[in-house]
């Protein structure tokens, strides 16, 4: 798995997921009308993400482009379970409640939701246990 990236490494991936391939020049453009991050901060950003493995490179020219390693679904699926990996079991019903509720959703993902709840309340117990360390919760 992948290194965990920072809240600036997502906003550089997400112009790349945007853009599928770009050169380090076009991600620049767009970061710094929406960021107003100079130059050099971008090329940190790209140098990070390339050694973090999220992105890979390909020389064109005088140029790189990047592409994403990682599909920005599979990232944000595996941001979503390394957050909910550090929540007590107990909580995570109300978290999830609380995002549905805030959540902009279609009909089709509405139905998706309600197909998952009904198989899993046929088995699901009164009460989720804690799974924290004694007193901890």
């Amino acid at each position: 798995m992948p290194e965990n990236i920072s809240s600036a490494e997502w906003e550089v991936m997400r112009v790349i997921w945007t853009l599928n391939s770009a050169s380090s020049r076009q991600i620049i453009d767009q970061l710094q009308t929406k960021m107003n991050w100079s130059p050099s901060t971008v090329k940190t950003l790209l140098r990070r993400l390339t050694e973090k493995a999220w992105l890979q490179t390909h020389k064109q020219g005088r140029s790189f482009l990047y592409e994403a390693k990682i599909s920005e679904m599979a990232a944000n699926e595996m941001s979503a379970r390394d957050f909910f990996l550090k929540v007590c079991d107990s909580h995570k019903g109300q978290i999830l409640t609380q995002l549905v509720a805030e959540a902009p959703l279609s009909q089709i993902d509405i139905s998706a939701l309600q197909e998952i709840l009904n198989k899993k309340q046929k088995k699901a117990p009164l009460k989720v246990p804690c799974n924290c360390l004694p007193h901890q919760c």
